[in-house]
């Protein structure tokens, strides 16, 4: 579940940060709160996840191309993201 969230109630050590859409997707699916979405940069957003004991060991799947997932959820959650990026918050 995505929720906004304050992210200056997050401490730096609990946070993840990540610019790859890829693994944030991935993240995602896996069932990771996306802690919020920095467009601060036009060119280069961070996506910010709370870190758990369990994410840098799925991190490092990711980046070794060990990662099962299902393809239907992860395509939407990247597509879900992208909306995020470009959409236009009032």
């Amino acid at each position: 579940m995505i929720t906004k969230k304050k992210i200056d109630t997050l401490d730096e050590s609990d946070k993840f940060i990540t610019y790859d859409i890829g693994l944030a997707a991935a993240l995602v699916t896996l069932g990771y709160d996306l802690w919020d979405v920095d467009k601060f940069n036009p060119k280069k957003s961070k996506f910010i996840f709370r870190r758990d004991e369990h994410l840098d060991k799925m991190i490092q799947e990711y980046w070794d191309n060990k990662l099962t997932l299902p393809a239907r959820s992860l395509l939407d959650n990247q597509k879900m993201l992208k909306n995020r990026l470009y959409s236009v918050m009032i």
